[in-house]
């Protein structure tokens, strides 16, 4: 009998400490440029090495492109964070209105760029071993619907990353439970790169188009700088082109750029509170009232990742203890949503998506007049707001509130200036 209670007792012990094991914890935050522990410092360092890195024409840069490091785009306050730098999409919408992407003529019209509303802002031609290749993207005529999009900031991103595609389809499901169908924030599948035939709800870009910080990081490589990897080898023209794709080689470590960009991503940690003013009572006063007016509804405070151990990515990433398990706040809901500020632009649905393509098709239409709700955590580095950096006040940026946030904009009109300020404060501590 004494041995089957001191059996029993460790069993319950045993219970205990795996119950408090698992329990979330706080997921670091703080602009210190080190590692939130998914990479060893010297690892953290190397990777932000390569995020910094300055591409060039023997690397693969272009042959157009926008940038020549992932730093010029995400720089503020350091390497991985926000930028005033933007990006120029366009496009036009055919006979039954539906987004269509352009056709841009470069070289004299010899060479049409189609299946892409990027235009790159950069060329590496003419150049001297090219001098009478002119290769310069610009705005067809055709082409009405014109927007720009500002850096996103990808500061504790990782965490984002491992948030359960379950979770974002719950507080959709609510959001228009709770508001009987007026704010509907939509998650949308796509496609995981590194897994091919395997999709994941959407969370990172401004029209959540990617899933995984992986094919996020090729993403960009391809279309910001034009450098090719193993999962987008195609270049978007062959015109000065000279090196060899894919040019994102690996490395004597086994690891491309690309992997360094995400493993970078990863290890991040998320953007803080300015904890000095959060702590004054109007910062207090105003963080009740961004409740009361409702901005909490989509500009969500806190989320979990999932357990550490978990596949995510169609199981091509395993979350570590690092990233797993974790609570943070990043007022947002990583959602598309229409508030009246949809830049026309929608994600382009292509054929080797395979038997989903039918079935996505009209769901990728309607991201052209939503946006992904920008989770506000770290807003105080942004001096341009919105998704298009033309809002320069935090007023200015409520005040644009339509669609789906009709109803918190009236209630954000009608408070009384002093809780409008006291409301202010409190964005200005995030």
């Amino acid at each position: 009998m004494r041995t089957f209670l001191c059996t029993l007792a460790l069993l319950v012990l045993g219970l205990l400490l795996i119950a408090a094991g698992s329990e979330p914890e706080e997921a670091p935050a703080a602009f210190d440029n080190a590692s939130n522990g998914f990479a060893d410092t010297a690892a953290h360092q190397v990777d932000l090495g390569i995020f910094d890195g300055v591409e060039v024409i023997s690397d693969g840069l272009g042959p157009i492109y926008n940038a020549q490091s992932c730093r010029e785009c995400h720089q503020s306050p350091q390497s991985g964070g926000l930028s005033q730098v933007t990006e120029l999409r366009v496009g036009h919408r055919d006979h039954k209105g539906k987004f269509v992407n352009p056709s841009v003529p470069i070289a004299n019209g010899t060479v049409v760029i189609a299946g892409r509303s990027l235009i790159n802002d950069r060329a590496i031609c003419p150049n001297g071993s090219f001098p009478d290749q002119e290769i310069q993207e610009r705005v067809p005529e055709t082409e009405n619907i014109r927007t720009l999009r500002t850096s996103l900031n990808l500061l504790g991103d990782g965490f984002v990353e491992a948030v359960p595609d379950a979770t974002l389809n719950e507080i959709a499901t609510r959001q228009c439970r709770e508001t009987k169908g007026r704010i509907c924030g939509k998650a949308i599948s796509v496609p995981v790169l590194e897994a091919p035939g395997k999709y994941g709800i959407g969370r990172f870009g401004w029209k959540a188009q990617h899933a995984s910080l992986l094919s996020f990081s090729a993403d960009a490589y391809l279309n910001e700088m034009g450098i090719t990897s193993r999962l987008q080898p195609d270049e978007v023209t062959s015109l000065c082109d000279s090196v060899k794709d894919p040019e994102d080689k690996t490395g004597d470590d086994g690891l491309a750029d690309i992997d360094h960009f995400a493993r970078f991503m990863r290890a991040t940690k998320a953007p803080p509170r300015d904890t000095k003013l959060a702590e004054t009572d109007d910062a207090k006063k105003g963080s009740e009232l961004f409740d009361s007016v409702g901005c909490a509804r989509c500009h969500v405070r806190t989320m979990q990742t999932v357990p550490a151990g978990t596949q995510i990515n169609g199981g091509a990433f395993t979350v570590p203890i690092a990233l797993g398990a974790k609570t943070f706040h990043p007022f947002g809901d990583f959602l598309l949503h229409d508030v009246g500020t949809g830049d026309g632009i929608a994600i382009p649905v292509e054929e080797h998506y395979g038997k989903l393509y039918r079935e996505m098709q009209p769901k990728y239409e309607l991201t052209a007049n939503r946006m992904r709700t920008p989770p506000l955590w770290g807003v105080r580095t942004r001096s341009r707001l919105m998704h298009d950096g033309t809002s320069l006040t935090f007023t200015d940026a409520i005040l644009r509130h339509r669609g789906e946030a009709s109803v918190e904009r009236l209630k954000f009109i009608a408070l009384k200036d002093r809780s409008k300020q006291q409301l202010l404060t409190f964005l200005r501590s995030l």
